[in-house]
């Protein structure tokens, strides 16, 4: 999970995992429909997994880009 390894690398991030499963009122806390999903302090969060630049996009609050979810989209043809 890309939330452990950054918080393994910072020591300013913080990272935990919940089973959602075992914890229903946390995960309805949280509206937690799909797995994983990643909770940021301040409102954030990220649904899904996601290649790194657009997990670290979306944890960071900026919107996603078309071809974030998948970097080797083809642009479309003119």
């Amino acid at each position: 999970m890309l939330a452990h390894e950054m918080a393994f690398a910072s020591p300013y991030i913080t990272s935990f995992a919940v089973e959602a499963t075992e914890f229903p009122d946390l995960a309805r806390m949280h509206r937690v429909s799909a797995v994983p999903k990643t909770v940021v302090s301040g409102g954030g969060e990220v649904l899904g997994a996601l290649p790194e630049p657009a997990f670290i996009a979306q944890a960071l609050g900026e919107p996603p880009q078309p071809d974030s979810a998948n970097p080797d989209a083809r642009k479309p043809e003119a």
